[in-house]
């Protein structure tokens, strides 16, 4: 009698009765999970439900983005360097994973999208709070962005909270002024409701710290997971970018931006311009 090798066997220990015990599906509420993607269009399209998820799934990593900074801030303001270095390297994995997915949607071709893409109305993911939520933290603020999150009251209270808060760059700063570094006072009394700009007197702080790396390791070590955090975060910029011109070039955004136009100013943007201004004074 031949064996079946390719059906694998029970082990004896394994729970098959959940009547009365929690299941996967139930821990992870995946009934609410999995009935969360509404296609619009008339008749449904294929191609829509891809779009769902891709959107879905980045606001699910954005969550947990979310999640890690706020930790990392809070740990740096407890001078807790290392576990916030934790939180960090984590938010750097799921950055790349935020990234990949574009190669998914990317697959959407334009005439595939443009069957669907007139049920969408305005919405669009210029209207992510969490977002901007995660910009916020960064550093990148504007009070003019709350608007849009006028009709989201729990969005908008969330995001002005956040404006009014030291960004994870501002705790970062304050950290080493406690450390003993010497952060201009201007520098740690600043108005955090306001977006970071350059400050040329930290860049000799930063040039210290690097031009002696193994008398200041903790605080080079931050520096460069700070730069890893924006290195891939204009990544995921990019690849943002590329993939709205794959699929829709140069057409208006559904929500009223300029498209790929206004994506492509947002790589001008920069969270910790010296921390790369530094590499220019090194050795000079």
């Amino acid at each position: 009698m031949a064996v079946d090798r390719n059906t694998r066997e029970f082990d004896a220990g394994i729970v098959t009765d959940f009547r009365d015990r929690m299941s996967y599906g139930g821990y992870l509420d995946l009934d609410t999970l999995l009935a969360a993607q509404h296609p619009v269009s008339e008749p449904e399209h294929h191609d829509e439900l891809l779009f769902i998820v891709q959107h879905q799934t980045t606001e699910l990593w954005l969550k947990l983005v979310l999640h890690e900074l706020a930790s990392a801030r809070d740990l740096l303001r407890a001078d807790e360097l290392p576990q916030a270095l934790k939180r960090i390297a984590r938010v750097k994995h799921i950055q790349r994973t935020l990234t990949e997915q574009w190669s998914v949607l990317a697959t959407l071709t334009p005439t595939e999208y443009g069957e669907f893409r007139g049920f969408l109305g305005n919405s669009s993911g210029f209207q992510s709070w969490q977002y901007r939520a995660v910009e916020f933290v960064l550093g990148n603020k504007n009070r003019r962005m709350l608007s849009v999150f006028e009709s989201d009251a729990a969005a908008h209270e969330l995001l002005a909270r956040l404006l009014d808060e030291p960004s994870i760059y501002d705790e970062f700063l304050r950290y080493l002024a406690r450390a003993g570094y010497d952060i201009p006072q201007a520098v740690l009394d600043r108005d955090v409701t306001e977006a970071w700009v350059f400050h040329p007197e930290l860049v000799p702080v930063f040039t210290g710290i690097y031009e002696d790396a193994r008398e200041n390791w903790a605080a080079y070590e931050a520096c460069e997971e700070f730069v890893d955090l924006e290195d891939n975060f204009q990544l995921w910029r990019f690849r943002h970018l590329k993939t709205v011109e794959r699929t829709i070039g140069m057409k208006t955004g559904t929500g009223g931006s300029t498209g790929a136009s206004f994506l492509q100013k947002a790589l001008e943007l920069t969270f910790f311009p010296e921390l790369y201004a530094v590499r220019t004074a090194i050795g000079q």
